[in-house]
């Protein structure tokens, strides 16, 4: 029988083993389990906050992107615009700069014309002096004598002004 007492079973020492294992897990709740669990929603709070920051910042680097491309597209137009503005000036002061050389050019050949038909006028009626000088003195020649220079220079002009009105 005396195995039997090593053996049996003593309810109060049982009873005082879960007491001291419910005093004990109460303690170890009130000590470590409530301020492990604020740890832990303390680092879930700060993990949240900082996805939220992060989640923020991405949203504000799109909103920078999508205001930058759009301030990058209206520069590129503002420089088409300033390219287009430019070539149209160029145009317009390279035609301009055409028109006054044609001006200019016209001119020059309305001078010149002027010029050649001054010319010619005065070699025909040097032309012309001469031929009345070349008819005198063969006119004295055959008439053997001397002609009034006045009467002579009538009947050169009346001949000479019959043979230009029959070339043209």
């Amino acid at each position: 029988m005396q195995s039997l007492d090593v053996i049996s079973v003593n309810i109060w020492q049982i009873v005082i083993s879960l007491a001291n294992l419910a005093i004990l897990f109460l303690i170890l709740k009130k000590l470590l389990f409530k301020p492990v669990k604020k740890v832990l929603s303390d680092r879930q709070a700060v993990l949240d906050s900082k996805y939220r920051e992060a989640d923020e910042a991405a949203e504000k680097a799109e909103e920078n992107r999508l205001a930058w491309e759009e301030k990058l597209r209206i520069a590129k137009s503002q420089a088409d615009d300033i390219i287009k503005n430019a070539s149209d000036d160029a145009k317009h002061r390279g035609d301009r700069i055409v028109a006054e050389a044609r001006d200019k050019a016209d001119g020059i050949v309305r001078q010149a014309q002027t010029e050649a038909e001054l010319e010619k006028r005065k070699v025909e009626d040097g032309i012309k002096r001469e031929i009345v000088d070349v008819s005198a003195a063969l006119t004295e020649k055959i008439l053997g004598r001397e002609i009034n220079t006045q009467d002579h220079r009538s009947m050169i002009d009346s001949f000479i002004d019959g043979i230009g009105d029959s070339d043209e």
